[in-house]
């Protein structure tokens, strides 16, 4: 069963190499907004660009719920014929899930290849997954995704199998390829078992120091701040899902040792088969004893962004655990948001009540940084410096710190 999530990956032709054109549809639908579904329509866009597609249009459409067989509209459904027709695009990606059975009866109308959200996120994902437990993890959410959907997407599950000791009922051959993806779901969590305690003797193994961990929305820049706070080298770049394996580095500010880890970050509807598969690499978190949770405060919905991070933090049971929120990117917001007439004074006044507000909200010390322009560094280094010497203070009280 190969896997046809081969976006942004056209025939190619000798050393030629194009983009594959998309066009991307989306539902107004309940008590949305149009202002919401375009940012979601924003945030797809985003992500079909990391996975190698060029956006060409977008088709919204509001309705009570989506069509059954089509997601959207009859009307509607044409109309992206007509556009998909003229402008030869390659495919179509839904910014919702689709069935087995939508996927099919969509796909036979317009002729083109249909991506829905989950699909583009799993494609991204394969992409970027470099060690053997994110392929893994990958892999096993591809599977989960993939068993559901096998009777709308395959058109052969009518024939029997015959011949020499297949008499009696026979077995669909739509049964014999679930049970093939069970079986190999079975294998790659028994695989991924073995992987989590080779990774559960490594933190072991990692003594006694503070664990802080970075954690954030995709993009929000853990990994340029990674970088800076560890000296290292973490891959970082400007898509979403850069970092999938989460990467540990020794850090030692002023002699006192810790550890800093950088993870996945989290996306609004996440596809349930990647934090059901990537649960291991989130065990980081779970067992951190400080959270940086990085903000992209450049965002016009970073807020949308916090209530997403802190939603999955509760889900994973840390949310109580002592967190600085850290706000990134205040040179692209001042850029971004504040009118060339303000003055210092008014600027700093308006950076300190949201700053004053956020902390109410949730409780949480919280600082304004520009990782890329290290600006504010310094005092974030002394926020955590404190926090981390709390933590040993309370874990080893009778132990005296020599840094």
């Amino acid at each position: 069963m190969a896997n046809e999530w081969n976006i942004g990956e056209k025939a190619k032709k000798g050393l030629r190499k194009e983009k594959e054109t998309a066009v991307l549809v989306g539902l107004v639908t309940g008590i949305g907004s149009p202002e919401q579904t375009e940012e979601y329509l924003d945030e797809l866009q985003f992500l079909a660009e990391t996975a190698g597609a060029e956006t060409k249009k977008r088709f919204v459409q509001r309705l009570p719920h989506p069509d059954v067989r089509t997601f959207v509209g009859k009307g509607k459904l044409e109309e992206i014929k007509q556009y998909v027709e003229d402008k030869k695009i390659d495919l179509v990606i839904f910014d919702d899930d689709l069935s087995g059975k939508q996927v099919h009866i969509i796909e036979e109308e317009l002729k083109v290849k249909i991506v829905d959200r989950s699909s583009l996120i799993l494609d991204i994902f394969a992409a970027r997954a470099q060690t053997a437990q994110a392929q893994t993890q990958v892999e096993l959410a591809q599977l989960l995704y993939l068993l559901p959907r096998l009777r709308g997407l395959w058109d052969h599950l009518e024939r029997q199998r015959g011949g020499i000791g297949m008499r009696g009922p026979g077995e669909q051959e739509i049964e014999t390829d679930r049970r093939i993806v069970r079986d190999k779901i079975s294998l790659l969590k028994k695989k991924l078992e073995k992987i989590d305690k080779q990774n559960f003797t490594q933190r072991k193994n990692r003594g006694n120091l503070i664990r802080v961990s970075l954690v954030g929305y995709t993009n929000a820049g853990k990994s340029t701040l990674m970088n800076l706070l560890s000296k290292s080298d973490v891959f970082a770049e400007d898509k979403l899902f850069a970092t999938l394996d989460t990467t540990v580095r020794k850090v030692v500010f002023e002699r006192m040792p810790f550890l800093l880890s950088d993870t996945v970050g989290f996306i609004r509807k996440l596809p349930h088969h990647l934090i059901e598969s990537f649960k291991s690499t989130l065990d980081e978190v779970r067992e951190s004893d400080i959270l940086l949770h990085i903000v992209d405060m450049a965002h016009p919905f970073f807020e949308d962004h916090m209530k997403t991070v802190e939603k999955t933090l509760l889900e994973l049971g840390t949310s109580e655990k002592p967190t600085l929120i850290v706000f990134n990117k205040i040179d692209k917001y001042r850029k971004d948001f504040f009118d060339d007439l303000l003055d210092e004074e008014n600027k700093a006044l308006i950076l300190q009540a949201l700053e004053d507000r956020m902390r109410n909200e949730y409780q949480k010390d919280t600082i304004f940084i520009a990782a890329k322009t290290k600006e504010n560094i310094a005092l974030l280094r002394e926020k955590m410096k404190n926090m981390i010497e709390a933590q040993y203070n309370e874990r080893y009280p009778y132990q005296t710190k020599y840094w």
